[in-house]
């Protein structure tokens, strides 16, 4: 890998319209051979970023005391005042600039797809990979990386993900593991907070689209109000060389008119035949939904086996997507039907068929409303019972939706932890505790997740559909500021069901019961 000077990134930051001033000590032709905003990561030869609210002159010391050669920052630290340094107006503005520096701008050796919206991305990201990956083995190509909510993958590493979008740096250093890979197509998800807060600037989409959009993510450490989501949101069109847009989507026309900022504008939808690509015909059925699509250059069949009609419109979203990518037809077929989100509508069932549970991320307004609908239409005969959480400090509107819509469309509810963080768990549970009794729903409030998955399994008595969502196949469970490790819902689930199909189904004594 060729490595670029301290005065090149010097030279770059200036040019970009970043740098207030640069001191090199004399170390202009020192070549940056590591660039990390991590002072553990930190080595010989690491140009070492100085970022965040919470940043602390002490992870500077610990990045140099690990060789870092050189600092970026918005202010000098007196501590480090004989090591080079990179002084810019904004951290955040500049972190891209050098990370695509760093990493060759690997964004231009990949056809990539990205998801934005509310509701949806993670889902219509797995759709993309599976038609792209059924493309890629047909054609002698490599699996294509993925970066989404759930996990990460570019050749190198597989991973479970920490965040929807990572910062720049992770971001282009994972784009460039694809590459070094001999990776060519790569699926994103884009989140409002990636495109607030600058982790995409200086890239570009092959192709973007916009599922959606609802108040979400409102909170003093996310997004002020909804004009400035939703305005996040928008900035993936200039981003993007085409894009598509969901005509079903709330602020249609601003939307649209946003949209113009990319190469093409294309629209798709479930309901309007003026759009460029329409999906009708749709037809549920045990095993699969079939439907059709209809576009300039086909009118065609397709099916997908993943569970909730909802899903159509991200299949839909996928399929324009990859023809747009010239993705044969035959490979759009197989992947749709071959596509599965790990935790995204995950369905297992008790072997007397009573118990069906259903695990699955939803976990606001939007994902709330279509789950919850769907399946009251898909099992009009089942009670529906709900296990759920809410994230600490965070969008605190959705304890308010999360909370009627449960309640509305429930027989139960159970309340337990979602990565609380800093918050109180039973805080977090009783502020939705209030809106699920406005309902008139019973609830119970359970901490522990696995207790409460448990105690929903076992108390079942008729046909029941319990829906335990916001988690998936998660390993971790944020508490504080650290990810203590657990089971995941779909292990709990399985679990627990095998104990149900074992057990005389009579009325469990919970007292003192506990998940080991």
């Amino acid at each position: 890998m060729e490595y670029f000077q301290l005065i090149e990134y010097a030279a770059l930051l200036k040019e970009g319209g970043r740098l207030t001033s640069a001191e090199l000590m004399g170390q202009e032709e020192t070549p940056v051979t590591y660039l990390t905003y991590d002072s553990h990561a930190a080595c010989p030869g690491t140009l070492f970023i100085c970022k965040g609210a919470t940043f602390k002159e002490e992870y500077l010391l610990d990045a140099l005391s690990k060789g870092a050669a050189a600092y970026v920052s918005e202010k000098a630290y007196p501590s480090a005042k004989e090591t080079p340094c990179l002084l810019v107006d904004d951290i955040r503005l500049a972190m891209p600039l050098l990370a695509e520096k760093f990493f060759h701008a690997p964004w231009k050796d990949l056809k990539i797809t990205a998801f934005g919206g509310t509701k949806g991305k993670s889902t219509s990201t797995y759709f993309m990979k599976a038609i792209v990956d059924d493309y890629m083995k047909e054609t002698g190509g490599k699996e294509s990386a993925v970066s989404s909510s759930i996990d990460e993958y570019d050749g190198v590493t597989r991973r479970e993900s920490h965040i929807t979008t990572p910062e720049s740096v992770e971001l282009q250093e994972h784009m460039a593991n694809a590459v070094k890979s001999g990776i060519t197509f790569m699926e994103m998800e884009v989140s409002s907070q990636a495109l607030k807060y600058n982790r995409v600037d200086h890239m570009r989409f092959d192709v973007s689209v916009f599922l959606n959009i609802s108040e979400d993510h409102i909170s003093p450490i996310e997004h002020q109000d909804f004009e400035d989501y939703l305005t996040s949101k928008m900035k993936m069109f200039a981003l993007s060389d085409k894009t598509l847009v969901n005509l079903e989507a709330d602020c249609l026309e601003r939307v649209l008119n946003a949209a113009q900022e990319a190469g093409e504008l294309y629209t798709f939808s479930t309901r309007q035949e003026k759009a460029d690509f329409y999906a009708y015909n749709i037809q549920p059925g045990p095993e699969k939904i079939e439907f059709r699509i209809r576009c300039k250059d086909f009118d065609e069949p397709f099916a997908i086996t993943m569970r909730g009609l909802f899903n159509v419109e991200n299949a839909l979203a996928a399929a324009s997507a990859a023809h747009l990518l010239k993705i044969p037809t035959s490979c759009i077929r197989t992947g749709l039907l071959r596509a599965q989100a790990s935790g995204r509508m995950e369905v297992f069932k008790s072997q007397d068929g009573l118990v069906t549970a259903i695990v699955d991320y939803a976990h606001n307004k939007l994902s709330f409303d279509k789950l919850f609908s769907s399946t009251r239409e898909e099992y009009p005969e089942h009670d529906i019972v709900a296990v759920f959480g809410c994230p600490g400090y965070k969008a605190y509107i959705r304890r308010k939706d999360l909370g009627e819509i449960s309640g509305a469309y429930c027989a139960k509810v159970y309340l337990c932890a979602e990565d609380p963080g800093k918050e109180p768990p039973q805080h977090i549970s009783e502020e939705i505790a209030k809106y699920v009794a406005e309902k008139g729903c019973p609830y119970e409030i359970i901490e522990d997740r696995g207790v409460a998955i448990h105690k929903a399994v076992m108390e079942c008595r008729r046909p029941t559909v319990i829906l335990i969502t916001g988690k998936g196949r998660e390993t971790r469970q944020k508490y504080g500021t650290t990810y203590a490790p657990c089971l995941s819902d779909v292990d709990y689930v399985e679990r627990y069901l095998r104990e149900y199909d074992e057990s005389p189904h009579h009325a469990y004594d919970y007292s003192g019961w506990k998940e080991e």
